[in-house]
């Protein structure tokens, strides 16, 4: 008896401490995966901490309702006027446009490659949204102005040189990967069993795509959409380039605007010393910017929400 507890012992030992270096082992995974959450949330804090502290010093000396309500954004010159929604409505315009060509050609896309397209055809397409999809955004800037925009102007004779609607149609473009790549996984992940269930009531590919795979998928497409409205909103060296970057309060896009974005290029590269109130601007127009990202991610939210209680 002794000799068989002496020959136990070790190997229960052994097991103790391999039990015990697993245990640290995933100890250690556990907290770098916990650390490498946490710089994504450090970040956000850090950026919306900045744009908060720095805004707050601007509306020190502009007051929130001019800021809201003038109809004119001249915070460089002498009679500086600080009407942020001059801002507003070339984003908004902008990315309408540009969500106008994105959430149906991405959509059509994604069903396409999801109910009807064949191996091949999946396996060359993806590749090459892909790819649309990672050209720098100043070449799409430079497309729109030289290409694009010459072309509306044959459609459109009084359309200028830069416009909203030139920039807008391009910035779609470069959006639809993004949907259609999102949508389609999501349409993918919907199981075979509802489209199989769907066939035996006698319903065709194109109803089964319609009324079962979309519905079912719609928290996948919400998010792509969320993420093209976001992408959209805060384009930047498309507009930049194609849009004019004038200021104008404008609902029509077929007129020269400045976005947000292309305003916050366009102070930055500038001389302006640090801590003036025309330096300072950038970061309300950040932070304005920021709020109305958050507000269509809400909204997303709720409106899928809303979905999943209709289905």
């Amino acid at each position: 008896m002794h000799t068989a507890t002496m020959t136990e012992t070790p190997v229960v030992s052994d097991r103790l401490a391999k039990n015990a270096m697993r245990n640290l082992s995933e100890r250690i995974i556990e907290g770098l995966l916990f650390c490498a959450a946490a710089v994504s949330v450090l970040t956000t804090i850090g950026i919306v901490y900045v744009l908060v502290s720095e805004s707050i010093h601007f509306f020190q000396n502009v007051s929130i309702v001019d800021f809201l309500t003038d109809t004119q954004w001249t915070p460089l010159f002498d009679d500086a006027h600080f009407g942020i929604m001059v801002l507003i409505s070339g984003t908004l315009v902008s990315s309408a446009v540009a969500l106008a060509v994105a959430i149906p050609m991405g959509t059509v896309i994604a069903i396409y490659l999801s109910e009807f397209a064949n191996g091949r055809v999946r396996e060359v397409a993806k590749p090459i949204l892909e790819l649309l999809g990672g050209i720098p955004t100043i070449v799409f800037g430079y497309f729109a102005l030289l290409i694009v925009t010459p072309l509306l102007q044959r459609l459109i004779p009084e359309l200028p040189g830069f416009s909203l609607l030139s920039a807008g149609l391009v910035m779609g473009v470069m959006i639809v990967p993004y949907v259609a790549s999102l949508s389609e996984d999501a349409m993918r992940a919907v199981p075979m069993s509802l489209r199989e269930g769907s066939y035996a009531m006698g319903a065709t590919r194109l109803h089964t795509a319609l009324h079962v795979v979309v519905p079912a998928a719609f928290s996948g497409l919400a998010a792509s959409y969320i993420l093209g409205i976001s992408r959209a909103v805060g384009e930047t060296m498309i507009l930049a380039v194609a849009a004019g970057m004038q200021p104008n309060l404008t609902w029509n896009p077929m007129e020269p605007a400045a976005t947000i974005t292309s305003y916050i290029v366009q102070v930055a590269l500038g001389d302006l010393p640090h801590g003036s109130i025309g330096y300072q601007t950038i970061f309300a127009a950040g932070l304005t910017l920021l709020l109305i990202t958050l507000m269509f991610n809400i909204l997303g939210q709720w409106l899928r929400r809303k979905f999943r209680e209709n289905y």
